[in-house]
């Protein structure tokens, strides 16, 4: 039997990493059994068997366990049941999870992204980098910061500042020099 220290982390877990989901997983269900299994009692039935779980820490991806879970209710539902509608085996298909990964041209942009935002960063100098990077990027408060490198917390601020002004500037200039991609459409209504 779990202890009440366990029990109160789960719930926890739950609330915050299951919860928000809850919506997603109701709209996924409506529409893809439409009729063929309750929503409320395959969400209900999802949060009795995640709270029954010993562990969450393997859970990589709590909102696509979630939709797992749903899943599985859904499925057992549709074994149990007596006379099962013929539109809800063919709904089976409709039990694909969406995939939270990025689609291909999604990952080249952040890709691209990334790459100009490190290009950025670099160009900024030395001092200015460091506090930034300390301060946005590694979360640190501005006091930590100025302790860390024995410097007032002004200095902090102001290059915090100059640095995201500098990238800023940086990305402007970028998106200055790339080129807008075109629809094939816009080519031909110009030769028109």
């Amino acid at each position: 039997m779990k202890g009440q220290i366990a029990d109160t982390a789960l719930i926890d877990w739950v609330t915050e990493c299951v919860l928000p989901h809850e919506g997603d997983v109701r709209a996924w269900l409506r529409r893809a059994f439409a009729g063929a299994a309750d929503p409320e009692d395959v969400v209900q039935e999802a949060y009795c068997r995640l709270l029954a779980l010993d562990a969450v820490d393997a859970i990589r991806d709590p909102r696509a366990y979630f939709f797992t879970v749903a899943r599985s209710v859904v499925i057992e539902q549709l074994r149990r049941a007596q006379v099962v509608r013929f539109e809800a085996l063919t709904d089976l298909e409709g039990l694909r999870i969406p995939d939270p990964a990025p689609i291909a041209d999604q990952a080249v942009n952040g890709r691209q992204e990334l790459a100009l935002m490190q290009s950025a960063l670099a160009a900024l100098p030395a001092r200015c980098r460091q506090i930034f990077e300390l301060r946005r990027i590694r979360g640190l408060s501005q006091k930590e910061v100025a302790k860390l490198l024995h410097v007032t917390e002004n200095v902090v601020e102001r290059q915090t500042a100059r640095g995201l002004a500098l990238i800023l500037q940086h990305l402007s200039r970028a998106a200055t020099r790339k080129p807008l991609a075109r629809a094939p459409s816009d080519d031909r209504q110009r030769a028109q």
